[in-house]
């Protein structure tokens, strides 16, 4: 799947001292492939599947203007994606020796004689050089000079109802380059970007809910309205506070104290200070300290307009992010990488400041794309910075998505992305209930189905109603099956696909529904023209995410502060024990439904109430069953699993 060379250098593989590679091609590395021509290497995945014969609408203008990303492959590819493994492997004599970021750099990146070869082969086909980092080299030019330096023809394909350029045949580059080049991106134009993966309204349309609520889990029950599975249904809470999740995942007495949590999404709320503060304050979350709570931003934003990646539909998602970590991780450090555009370039150069600069140990990350659109040359440049975070010690966790199987969203069951990488620790969702005293009751994995009140109010019209929204899950069709999914994950999903075995979304899970979700507080638009603090309940596994990062964060703490790093072989080690709860379907015996009234203009009662009943635990054609499960992976954290990595 992925860009590979034909030959390996002798002499620079961890075979010897660290017998890995194998488990490293399990991660999802594939086999040395052939040269397509004559002192030329292929890249490969960089002709799209969708640039077919049938789709080919002919030649595009040699005039026409690209720009593309050469991404470096390192002084030694199959060494980092090896030592990657073992430094994470619990069972690894290499485990936790991890590497700073110059380290790193230095034993693994790309070197100046590569770097300078690279440049002089691009120029030469007479593109312009227009940046360089540790990761890549970007270039602008004409079409012509595209073609010349990727020995392929650019034509134009239809894609959808749209036309996009696209290689007409596999990209390749000059054998000399084969061990400097990883992948080039840009030859094809269609866009790459990314969504925020939550239930929340952008802050243009301000958000309220409406009520009745109840305060925690049942302590509000509808008695006026119909029962539902035989019973009288409680009112949706208000939304969880930090309390009530530390209570309910095991926090015990920890805090987050001296980890660095860092998050990504793009753009940058230009209130967060405020947001944070203010609800921290009113929800009984402790204050932030002076520089506990910093930007990293770029010097321009791209791509920002409503129908690109409408830039302030993102503010509440770090809003969201900020709030649910300080919330469970009180003291930890957060650092926000807000990313130029939603487009995977930006969203990669964000990810690659935190490796670079090493500016986190846990790294939550509330965005994606159905795997449909994701091409082997991204997943590469994303894997080989997620490969080098693992040899610093640095641990990346994604939502998996907020449409189950996609099926509803898509047409097609699949996965998400980058949530699909062998090298992150995808999350899942949960119903949550909470109880009096803040007591775990139970959860159900995140899936709702809707039904709205009957015009007399006697029933649930067509109970109990279509499929909304759950977790993201199910197995991947482009990623090998990794090494620590093996004898965990049942065969029945892992070569759900391919014989050989797949990826399987999620590896974990947290709260997620919005129907038992957060609450969080922001700064919004209102129809009167007025901006103001306000607070509403939200859900989504990008909720999770930022909540599983918090308690990686107490976790950290508990293990007198060093890094878990890429966490899935621990968690996985960890299956099976008490350390999880072990999330099905169906935890009381019967149905489950919560009562839910909103605002018909989302705002307040003037244009009326809309009363709907949505049952939990229905999540498309995904199933939380009893073991391991796509749809909350091992399970959600117990008292027991933060203690589970102290003094480890």
């Amino acid at each position: 799947m992925r860009s590979n060379r034909a030959k390996v250098r002798a002499g620079v593989s961890l075979a010897a001292t660290l017998p890995m590679l194998a488990g490293a091609l399990a991660l999802g590395i594939p086999a040395a492939h052939a040269a397509d021509a004559p002192a030329r290497d292929t890249l490969a995945g960089t002709k799209p599947a969708w640039a077919t014969a049938k789709a080919d609408k002919g030649s595009t203008s040699d005039a026409s203007q690209v720009s593309l990303r050469v991404y470096l492959a390192g002084r030694d590819k199959a060494g980092l994606a090896a030592y990657a493994q073992a430094v994470a492997d619990p069972t690894s004599a290499a485990y936790g020796k991890y590497l700073s970021a110059k380290q790193a750099q230095a034993r693994f990146g790309a070197t100046k004689a590569q770097v300078a070869a690279v440049k002089s082969w691009l120029t030469s086909a007479g593109l312009k050089v227009t940046g360089v980092t540790q990761h890549y080299v970007s270039v602008t030019g004409d079409v012509a000079a595209a073609e010349k330096a990727f020995g392929t023809q650019l034509h134009n394909f239809a894609k959808g109802s749209h036309t996009y350029r696209a290689p007409s045949r596999t990209a390749s580059v000059p054998e000399s380059l084969q061990d400097a080049v990883l992948t080039v991106t840009g030859l094809d134009n269609a866009p790459h970007k990314a969504s925020h993966d939550d239930q929340l309204p952008g802050p243009a349309a301000a958000f309220r809910n409406s009520g009745p609520f109840s305060s925690y889990y049942g302590s509000n029950i509808a008695t006026t309205l119909p029962d539902a599975y035989g019973k009288k249904i409680p009112y949706a809470v208000k939304g969880y506070t930090g309390k009530q999740l530390r209570a309910a995942y095991g926090a015990g007495t920890y805090t987050g104290k001296g980890v660095r949590v860092a998050i990504t999404d793009a753009y940058a709320s230009p209130t967060i200070a405020f947001d944070a503060g203010t609800y921290a304050k009113k929800n009984g979350d402790a204050a932030y300290t002076s520089g506990q709570l910093r930007q990293v931003l770029p010097k321009n934003y791209t791509h920002t307009k409503a129908d690109e990646c409408d830039a302030s539909g993102w503010y509440g998602e770090e809003t969201l992010d900020v709030e649910a970590v300080h919330a469970v991780a009180p003291a930890a450090q957060i650092t926000y990488v807000g990313a130029a555009s939603c487009y995977d370039d930006d969203l990669l150069d964000s990810l690659g400041k935190i490796v670079d600069g090493h500016l986190a140990d846990i790294v939550s990350n509330s965005w994606g794309d159905i795997e449909a659109n994701q091409t082997p040359d991204l997943a590469a440049a994303y894997d080989q910075v997620f490969q080098f975070g693992a040899v610093e010690g640095i641990g990346f966790y994604f939502s998996s998505g907020d449409n189950g199987d996609e099926v509803a969203h898509t047409g097609t069951k699949q996965v998400d992305t980058p949530a699909n990488s062998a090298w992150v620790t995808a999350v899942g969702g949960t119903s949550l209930a909470v109880g009096k005293g803040d007591k775990y009751l139970w959860e159900t994995g995140w899936g709702t189905e809707k039904a709205t009140l009957s015009a007399d109010g006697k029933s649930w019209t067509g109970f109990p109603g279509a499929f909304t929204s759950g977790a993201g899950g199910g197995t991947s069709k482009t990623v090998a099956e990794p090494v620590y999914q093996k004898g965990v994950v049942p065969d029945a999903l892992a070569k759900a696909n391919s014989a050989d075995g797949n990826r399987v979304v999620p590896d974990i899970a947290a709260i997620a529904d919005p129907n038992t979700g957060f609450l969080v507080g922001q700064t919004q638009a209102f129809p009167d023209g007025s901006e103001k603090y306000s607070e509403y309940r939200i859900g989504g596994t990008s909720l999770a995410s930022p909540v599983i990062a918090a308690v990686q964060a107490l976790a950290q703490q508990a293990r007198g502060g060093k890094p878990i790093g890429f966490a899935n072989p621990s968690i996985y080690a960890k299956y099976g024990t008490k350390v999880y709860h072990d999330v099905t379907d169906n935890p009381t015996g019967s149905g489950l439904a919560v009562a839910r009234v909103d605002f018909a203009n989302s705002v307040d009662a003037s244009g009326g109430l809309l009363t709907s009943v949505r049952s939990l635990g229905k999540d498309s054609s995904l199933k939380a069953v009893k073991g391991y499960d796509d749809v909350t992976g091992v399970g959600t954290p117990t008292n027991g699993y933060v203690e589970s990595y102290r003094n480890r």
